[in-house]
């Protein structure tokens, strides 16, 4: 990342900048839950509250959750049994919940529900002696909940199309596939045709497993690029569905800077570029969607325009233990 700067442009001298916005973009509803459920959760039992792993991959959401009362840990051994602490919104391998049970712990849950339905259809393919096959990235904490949900040695992961090649199944394995949830549509498509094609025999999940928000978000980017000289995305550098919104832009031709805040714009970047993109990703507020905008404000004479693809009002309710 660049570090911050100062911009030496006279203020009376700003050339236009048009700046695409595109929609949808930033908080999904997993994510608003997620927040929502550690800030509920310090209202019911008071500071602090223990999160294991950043609830969301968001520097300034984790900070601000900071402020409020929420202790941030790795693992559930840095908790004390008398305090109670949240599950991020990525899931948790069922080893989690056991450990909590096994001490007493107080725990809330706040994996993401459509994550949470990878879970169960992990469950039942398992019962139906089906070898899963998981499509994601290696060490992303989504993928290590998710195959924390059967026994070990049942579920094989895939990144890439090449990985499948070397799969060691035959076509009369009972194999069956899942998908993280924060994927590139593109990607994933390619290594599913590659699957089906090795193993006709493979069984799909019923639904797409891609979220609708990580499908909405790169829909808007892949809208919006081939007008933009450079596209911004605001997200963290572990943020799975943000890295892919830049991969979405690069891949159309368009040059694309993955940001957490305004200040690690540099102004060079705007050489030349007569149209800016800006999107965010799902862990990311408007807060910080505005702020970006604002600091192109003091380069660029800036005229906004929203590029909306699709409207989202997916709403998840909160756990029951927060609401009684």
């Amino acid at each position: 990342m660049n570090a911050p700067f100062q911009e030496n442009r006279p203020s009376g001298d700003k050339s236009p900048l048009q700046v695409l916005i595109a929609a949808p973009r930033g908080f999904c509803a997993g994510v608003d839950r997620a927040i929502e459920i550690v800030e509920k959760a310090i209202q019911k039992y008071g500071a602090p509250v223990y999160v294991r792993h950043e609830i969301v991959h968001n520097r300034y959401v984790v900070d601000g959750l900071k402020e409020k009362g929420a202790i941030f840990v790795e693992e559930l051994d840095e908790v004390p049994d008398d305090m109670p602490v949240v599950f991020s919104a990525h899931g948790v391998p069922k080893s989690v919940p056991a450990e909590a049970q096994r001490r007493e712990m107080i725990y809330v849950d706040a994996t993401c529900p459509l994550v949470s339905k990878v879970h169960r259809q992990a469950e039942r393919l398992i019962e139906k002696d089906k070898h899963i096959i998981f499509i994601g990235h290696e060490g992303h904490p989504e993928v290590i909940g998710t195959m924390g949900q059967v026994p070990a040695g049942q579920m094989t992961l895939v990144e890439t199309v090449e990985d499948v090649a070397s799969l060691p199944f035959t076509s009369e394995d009972k194999l069956s596939f899942l998908t993280q949830t924060t994927l590139s549509v593109d990607d994933t498509a390619d290594i599913v045709r590659a699957l089906q094609e090795r193993y006709p025999q493979i069984v799909a999940p019923k639904a797409e497993d891609i979220c609708y928000a990580t499908s909405n978000r790169q829909e808007a980017v892949k809208a919006m690029a081939p007008a933009c000289d450079l596209v911004l995305v605001i997200g963290a550098p572990n943020s799975s569905n943000s890295l892919r919104l830049v991969e979405v832009a690069e891949r159309l031709g368009t040059e694309a800077k993955l940001i957490q805040r305004a200040s690690e714009i540099d102004p060079a970047w705007l050489d030349n570029v007569n149209t800016v993109g800006v999107t965010a990703g799902a862990s990311a507020p408007e807060v910080l969607v505005r702020e970006v905008v604002a600091k192109l404000g003091e380069w660029r004479s800036v005229n906004e325009e929203k590029i909306r693809t699709a409207e989202e009002k997916m709403v998840f309710k909160l756990p029951r233990q927060l609401t009684e």
